[in-house]
């Protein structure tokens, strides 16, 4: 049956320049570590769990501007330095960035569709491709942002990395239930109220995980909880009114900066090419041959086998 796969690339390309190690490099000494890496994980991801479809979904813009403007604290800690006029540079070790343009090779030869949007993060394609896909769809990544795409009514689940690829978690309603108290729709405004620090965001002080569930538990919404402590006659508590009147210029601004983007204007998987098909020709040839120049050990294998079996 079809099967979208929505790559949170970078989120797995640095996690594979960090589990496989460095030591492992091309003849005139360049790693190529991070590329061995994804290519493992891919064959592996679109094996076990039979994509037809990918997206490899990309950073166009990591940070956007729009989203630092309204709140300056997004991902401040990830900033290697600030360029006027210009956008931020990431903190990415040298090692790695060499990779990035063997990344997108290896990636066109196998066919893989690279997706980006200007001033938009991988996060909004994912969330735009997930929203409007007709087909059921595995986002997978490391980051908990995109929990709150998770929707059983339309098969979307996320394929969560953070243990690390042997200890896979594939994250439905329930696990979001059984893990936060939250529903995912509501995992956005959870993690407005008690705060981020992987992507700066401060929450809400004295607002914790538990009170944060427990709000939105009886509240349903961030919307709805705020309306309730602009009513004096609401039974909300007076230190919970005192603390989100005390944020109330971060509450007005963070929903949108934490809220994935779902309406982006992409071109279709068709237009993309995401069907997946096995590699042949000159492609086929290619990737083989720079799996020998590049040193990139069985991974270009894996992946030509993985996709073989879509034939």
């Amino acid at each position: 049956m079809p099967h979208l796969m929505l790559l949170d690339t970078a989120s797995l390309y640095f996690r594979a320049f960090y589990g496989v190690p460095d030591t492992i490099r091309r003849p005139d000494g360049t790693p190529v570590n991070a590329v061995r890496g994804l290519l493992d994980m891919i064959a592996r991801l679109t094996a076990d769990y039979e994509a037809t479809h990918l997206v490899a979904c990309w950073d166009d813009d990591w940070r956007p501007q729009w989203r630092v403007d309204l709140l300056p604290t997004y991902k401040t800690h990830r900033v290697a330095e600030v360029v006027v006029a210009g956008p931020d540079v990431e903190v990415v070790p040298d090692p790695l960035e060499a990779q990035i343009p063997m990344i997108l090779r290896t990636l066109e030869l196998a066919g893989i569709a690279v997706v980006g949007a200007p001033e938009h993060e991988a996060d909004d394609v994912i969330g735009t491709y997930a929203s409007h896909a007709d087909l059921p769809v595995d986002v997978v990544t490391g980051d908990r942002d995109l929990f709150q795409l998770i929707d059983d009514d339309r098969e979307v689940r996320v394929i969560y990395t953070a243990r690390g690829m042997k200890n896979l978690d594939v994250l439905t309603e329930a696990s979001i239930v059984e893990k936060y108290r939250v529903l995912p729709q509501q995992y956005a405004d959870y993690a407005t109220l008690r705060g981020d620090a992987s992507d700066g965001l401060p929450g809400v002080s004295g607002i914790g995980e538990k009170t944060a569930a427990s709000l939105l538990g009886e509240y349903g919404s961030l919307e709805s909880l705020l309306a309730a402590a602009s009513d004096p006659e609401s039974p909300l508590s007076s230190p919970v009114r005192s603390k989100l009147a005390a944020a109330a210029d971060y509450l007005e601004v963070a929903p949108t900066v934490v809220q994935v983007v779902r309406d982006l204007d992409l071109p279709g998987l068709g237009q993309v090419g995401a069907e997946l098909h096995p590699v042949t020709g000159d492609a086929r040839a290619e990737l083989e041959g720079l799996g020998k120049e590049w040193n990139l050990g069985g991974s270009v294998t894996r992946l030509l086998e993985a996709f073989d079996r879509l034939g």
